[in-house]
């Protein structure tokens, strides 16, 4: 974070309205630094170290946001959106003018964990494919899922574009019976993602995903306490876990 910026821009990013809005709170007084009141919207001022009044209301700056959604069915990974519902439509305004977005995708129908922030950064470290990051999916499954899935997914199975994906580690929860329309339950982690990527590696075995939700993204859990739609920022402890969060 740069030691000063201009005093307009940092209460925009805070989320005290548009510049232009800003300007005139300064006319009318609004606003104080350290103690005396602001005649310039302009002023560079330091976030971290003066202290910033807006009508009497002290302004705690801060440069990023890190938030863990339990994404719900039916809503895209994506920013904005003419017709869609995103998941940035989830949060609320305080959130919202911070510009965050979500690190990586999950399908329309896909539930789980979903981690949305302005942290380019830690973005880029989270889904490089050279990371490896892993991930963790529970899944409902048609068909009977065996140990000789666990095998082919230990070794990595042949997409239908021809890709060849990494070894993955299969979990099997429950088996199911085709004969008793019983669905099988899995847990699945893999180091890679490409689109589809659960749904198509049983695909490549023969078998259909009816139901898919993330459960883990690196140190990330989700949080269990979580609603489907529900959301809350990150811990001290989960932010510690991720690499190269920005401290403030």
């Amino acid at each position: 974070m740069k030691t000063k910026q201009r005093l307009d821009k940092i209460l925009a990013h805070m989320g005290f309205g548009t510049r232009s809005e800003i300007k005139r709170l300064v006319k009318a007084g609004e606003v104080e630094v350290n103690g005396s009141t602001v005649k310039d919207s302009g002023l560079q001022v330091n976030p971290a170290a003066d202290t910033i009044l807006v009508a009497g209301e002290q302004v705690v700056y801060r440069e990023y946001i890190y938030v863990m959604l339990n994404k719900p069915q039916g809503v895209i990974s994506a920013t904005e959106d003419t017709r869609e519902r995103t998941v940035i439509d989830l949060l609320p305004e305080e959130y919202r003018h911070f510009e965050p977005f979500p690190v990586g995708r999950l399908d329309k129908d896909t539930e789980g964990l979903l981690l949305l922030t302005n942290d380019g950064q830690l973005a880029h470290q989270l889904l490089s494919p050279r990371k490896h990051v892993p991930k963790t999916y529970y899944a409902e499954v048609a068909g009977r899922v065996d140990s000789r899935d666990e095998e082919a997914f230990a070794k990595g199975v042949t997409l239908d574009d021809g890709y060849e994906t990494m070894p993955a580690k299969l979990v099997i929860l429950k088996q199911g019976d085709p004969e008793q329309s019983q669905l099988s339950r899995i847990e699945l982690t893999i180091q890679e993602g490409k689109f589809h990527q659960v749904k198509r590696m049983f695909e490549a075995v023969g078998k259909k995903v009816v139901y898919l939700k993330r459960i883990t993204m690196g140190p990330l859990l989700l949080d269990e306490h979580l609603p489907l739609g529900g959301y809350r920022e990150l811990t001290e402890a989960e932010l510690a876990a991720l690499p190269l969060v920005k401290k403030e």
